[in-house]
């Protein structure tokens, strides 16, 4: 299997900070890169971190802030300058389309690169696999946003000891694979699923219903946590999550890795993240992430 691996581009909420980027975060998926909410610098931040226009083949913005949005304008014209031999997709809330048509258009360049709008505007499955299912939903923030989440189809993982019991080897394998059962024997009976990988990306939002519904069940979650718990008032008037919040929600949703980012300048100390997650209950393999971090998906749980 490729690598699967989230690579960060910058970690700061609506003002940056001096090692801080605005938002902005890769998804690497078996040879395919999604870009998730390029604020201003993701250009340079993504040749900083290693990832070049040819990785990218989806766009996916949660919504038309400018922490979110404002670094679109240099992605797709490096896309064009890089002639990307490949569609990339861009998804974004369909309200915001007067602002993705500026920012796509924001000067003059040479459109050399085939790049398909998609915009979301209502809870949908945007993809349908295989090799994923990308899906949108609604969150609650002063304007619109959506969340995604990124589903693998399950999957049968063979089992030697039984496929020899039952006189199954070499090319017949894929033949049972390919067909399901194979001179009376069943492929359920010499296989176990493998449950596919799931990941969500939750930015800029209150806590609301689809919180949980996009963090359910997820190998990796990559969600805002703005605002400490001591100004949860702050964070509830202004459309954001608190550490712990965040943390909580990933605990009931059963996410095995955590992901916080999007944090407010306000705080000093990045470690007072990690603890609330804590308090909160969490339990699971746990990121502060910082800009130019790399988090690999957990690997696949042992049966």
């Amino acid at each position: 299997m490729s690598a699967r691996e989230l690579v960060v581009l910058g970690t700061a909420s609506q003002v940056p900070t001096r090692r801080r980027n605005h938002n902005g975060h890769v998804l690497l998926w078996d040879g395919e890169g999604i870009l998730f909410d390029p604020g201003e610098g993701s250009q340079r931040q993504l040749l900083r971190a290693g990832v070049a226009a040819h990785d990218l083949h989806r766009i996916c913005v949660t919504h038309f802030h400018g922490d979110h949005s404002l670094g679109l304008a240099g992605v797709i014209q490096r896309i064009n300058l890089d002639r990307v031999p490949h569609e990339v997709t861009a998804h974004y809330p369909a309200s915001g389309q007067r602002y993705f048509d500026r920012l796509r258009h924001a000067t003059a360049y040479r459109e050399t690169a085939r790049i398909t709008e998609a915009p979301v505007a209502d809870d949908a499955t945007l993809v349908s696999g295989p090799p994923y299912t990308l899906s949108a939903r609604r969150l609650s923030h002063p304007v619109e946003s959506f969340g995604y989440r990124l589903v693998e189809p399950d999957g049968r993982r063979m089992l030697p000891r039984l496929l020899a019991e039952r006189g199954i080897a070499g090319p017949d394998i894929g033949r049972l694979q390919r067909e399901g059962e194979l001179r009376g024997v069943r492929l359920d009976e010499v296989s176990e699923v493998r449950r596919g990988q799931r990941f969500a990306f939750v930015m800029d939002t209150r806590m609301c219903d689809a919180v949980p519904a996009l963090a359910d069940g997820c190998d990796l979650l990559v969600i805002e946590s703005t605002f400490l718990d001591a100004d949860a008032a702050l964070a509830e008037e202004y459309g954001h999550l608190t550490a712990g919040q965040a943390a909580r929600a990933a605990a009931e949703a059963g996410v095995r890795h955590l992901v916080l980012t999007h944090f407010s300048q306000r705080y000093t100390d990045p470690s007072a993240y990690g603890r609330e997650a804590r308090a909160a209950g969490f339990t699971g393999e746990l990121t502060v992430a910082d800009d130019l971090d790399r988090v690999p998906l957990p690997r696949r749980r042992t049966p």
